[in-house]
Parts: C-alpha cells; structure tokens; sequence
C-alpha cells in the first residue's frame, strides 16, 4: 500500500511538471478554423439505418439505480413494436439472463416516433462486462456495457464530460475524439439534438438522426442526461406546448431512485462520485418541488463513502462571455450558500458555446442593500467549469467580456470535450481537448483536490 501511494504522488508531481504555462487567469488566443456548421446531411453515414426489417436503432444505455447496480437500456424500433426483452449476461453470445421491457409511441405535430422500449436490468454485479442483444431474429443487435466498481471512497473511474453537441462535423469530431479518450461513462450538460432549430415534422427526424449518430457511444456506456434550453421545444405554432415533451419521451433518468418527482433532476452514486443533476428551466425558487429535493439529496451525500460530489446543470453559474451572460445569476442566488456548505467539488454547466474554468470563488456575501458585489475566493466552494462547446450548428461564443474576471482562470472559443479522472479519493486529473480542426489538443489541464478530503 505504501509503494502505491509514492507512486500515486510521483505521478501527480509528473503530471504537474507536465502542465502547460498559461493555465492561470488566461484568454486563450487560439483561432478556431470551423469546419461545416451546418448539421450533417440526412444521407450521411452518421445516420445510417442499422440493416434488417424493423431492426432496433437509437440504443442508449444509462444508469437505472442510485447506487450503479442498474441500467436502463432504450432503443427504437421503427415500423412496429418489436421484442420487449433483453437477454444478457457475462460472456459474449451467450445470454443466460432475460428482462422485459415496456414499449410506447408518442406525436410530435404530425410526425409519429418509432417504437421507443425501455427495460431496466437490475440487481448487476459490479466491476463486470455484460453483454446484451436487443430485437428479433436476423435483425437483432448484440451490444455490451461495463458496470461501476463497488462504491467506495477510493474507488478510481474516469468520466467524460459533454455539452451542446448537435449533429455538425464538429459534433462528429467531438464525439470520436470522446470515445478515444478511455473515459467510462458521460455526464451530459444539456441540448442534445438541437432539433428545435427545425420544424414541422423535421424536428422528430432530428431526434432520430441524433440517436442514431451518438448510438456508437450511448449503446456501450451511460450518458447521464440533463436537459438544456433546446429540449423545451415550446412550439405554439405547431400547437406543441408541452415542455421537454421529445426528451422525456426518448431519454428516462433513474429519478424515482434518489426521490425525485421529475426526470428533469435526480441524483447517482457511481464508484466514489455523488452526481447531482439540476434542471436550469424547471422552477428552483424555495418551497418548489426542485428546491426541496435538492436540499434534502445534499444531506444525503456521505463524503466517507462518495467523496466526490459533482453537480450538472445547463446555464452556468459563472461567466464572463458575452453570450448567456448573467443567466445563471438566479439559480446562484437559490443554491450557491448550499454548493458552499456541502463543498461541491465542480459543478459542470453547458449553453455557452465556449470553454471556461474558474477559480474557487463565491458570492454568498452579496445581498441587494450590503455585503461584498464581487465574487472572492473562497476555498470552500467549488470550481465551475463550462463545456458548452460539444460542436452545434449555432457556432462559437467567440465574444468574452474584457477585462477577464478574477474569478476567471482560462477561457476559450472553441470545440472540445472534457474528462475527469478520479483517482482516490483525495485527487481527481481534469483535462479539456480542443478540436483543433479535427485534432484532439490537451488544452487545459488541472489537479482537483477533493473539497472533503
């Protein structure tokens, strides 16, 4: 045990040595070469139509319990409901255990959705590759998915952090660049499809063709979702008043597992890591139903076994682009005192098309008649970390607000992804890539210390 932990630390001082210069209240000066940021043509390969009659598409797995014994595995079946059951189990085509499912069907305008089945696989071993085939006979589809280790504090994993992603080449890019990355498992930060830039029927084949292009990740580990401005999809025009109605719909959340009452936010345990998810456009305020779930979950959190608390949400807290400036300033009046007493190690957001990282700073002493107007360090409160920039054919915030804010610590106008090593429970390894036309660049890099620990 001891010759572990003197190499742990000469990694650490390694990895360390190893960081770039710049990483401390900077504006990068890097200038983003766009490819295409239209979305990707409906013909293209990204999309294609697995072969076989009514053979299951759009397959996404995430987690299906609080505590990673579980996932929920959707897919879609396009001209009639198929097989309601998945078979599964420890060694590749051979499939000794079988879960039933349940399948449904929804409208959005006139287009009609395939057949979207859910089955929760339940009571899995930890630390153990499964493998599962969906559908029937010539057209079935055989995947795989490995579970969490055990919950401990000291438990090692490795997630990959995605927002804004749309269906563009720069999507395309970010996501194998994602997929090369080793990560485990994705903490998504909201606007998945982007389809609400169309209309008409064009937004349910939106939607398709977004499940089928990230399928070649979502079908092999978990994205845990949160939902984002573009999943409202209030449409009055087409008489869709209905918020979030295409998410909710396609992507379930485990929320009944933490005591939620939406989808829309909920919490996990996976190895040593308590994530809670938020939902920027659902009512937080006191005494609302998101409010008082989040202040009971927080006093769930055990820091002796999950050590890392990690909290997503969509429009960010803090940020100093010009883009979505000052839109987070609600929730952070509603919780930010509570991020700061639980000691929230990071807190992930998307919706600005840029990457941002900040100090550990906080604005708990400002009131409207008196106290401090600026945000100051404070060791107890966590780093906020924007990844808005998965590639969507809105394009880049490339306008950030001068001067850089002291809270500020590196910001860039570009596409990439993010990962986030734990490796016990006292350190975590950060990293954000830059697409850099096609080309995955560590950009920023950091040590997280954990806030408990």
């Amino acid at each position: 045990m001891k010759q572990l932990w003197v190499r742990l630390v000469a990694a650490l001082f390694l990895f360390l040595s190893c960081l770039s210069n710049g990483n401390a209240k900077m504006t990068s000066t890097f200038v983003r070469s766009e490819w295409p940021s239209t979305d990707i043509p409906l013909d293209n390969q990204a999309f294609a139509v697995p072969k076989g009659r009514n053979a299951p598409q759009q397959v996404h797995i995430t987690q299906g319990d609080y505590e990673g014994k579980a996932v929920i595995i959707s897919w879609v079946t396009p001209d009639e409901p198929g097989s309601l059951k998945v078979q599964y189990g420890k060694s590749e085509k051979k499939y000794d255990l079988t879960a039933d499912g349940t399948v449904s069907n929804y409208s959005f305008y006139k287009y009609k959705s395939g057949y979207i089945h859910e089955c929760l696989l339940d009571g899995l071993e930890y630390a153990t590759k499964y493998y599962y085939k969906i559908g029937d006979g010539e057209s079935s589809r055989e995947f795989w998915f490995q579970t969490p280790p055990k919950i401990h504090p000291d438990a090692p994993y490795k997630f990959g952090i995605i927002g804004d992603l749309g269906q563009t080449y720069n999507s395309l890019s970010t996501l194998q660049h994602y997929m090369e990355s080793g990560a485990d498992a994705v903490l998504f930060v909201g606007d998945l499809s982007y389809a609400d830039r169309y209309q008409y029927n064009d937004v349910g084949i939106r939607w398709d063709t977004w499940a089928r292009f990230v399928e070649q990740s979502t079908a092999y580990q978990p994205w845990m979702w949160s939902a984002g401005n573009h999943e409202i999809e209030f449409m009055p025009y087409m008489d869709e008043v209905v918020p979030f109605k295409n998410f909710l719909h396609r992507y379930p959340t485990p929320y009944l597992a933490s005591k939620s009452t939406s989808p829309l936010w909920y919490a996990v345990k996976r190895a040593s890591a308590h994530i809670i998810v938020l939902s920027s456009y659902s009512p937080f305020v006191k005494y609302t139903p998101q409010w008082t779930w989040l202040k009971e979950e927080l006093k769930n959190v055990n820091r002796e076994k999950t050590p890392w608390l990690i909290v997503l949400m969509h429009a960010p807290i803090y940020n100093s682009n010009d883009a979505h400036y000052m839109e987070g300033e609600s929730m952070r009046a509603a919780f930010e005192k509570w991020f700061v007493r639980y000691r929230v190690d990071i807190i992930f957001a998307g919706h600005v098309h840029a990457y941002e990282r900040s100090y550990r700073i906080s604005n708990i002493q400002y009131n409207v008649t008196s106290g401090a107007r600026y945000p100051i360090p404070d060791k107890s409160a966590p780093v906020y970390i924007t990844v808005g920039d998965g590639g969507n054919q809105e394009g880049l915030a490339g306008r950030f607000l001068e001067p850089q804010p002291d809270y500020s610590a590196f910001r860039e106008a570009s596409y990439g992804h993010s990962t986030l090593e734990i490796m016990n429970r006292t350190h975590a390894l950060y990293h954000w890539n830059r697409n850099d036309d096609g080309k995955k660049v560590p950009t920023d890099a950091f040590v997280l210390l954990n806030q408990y620990w």
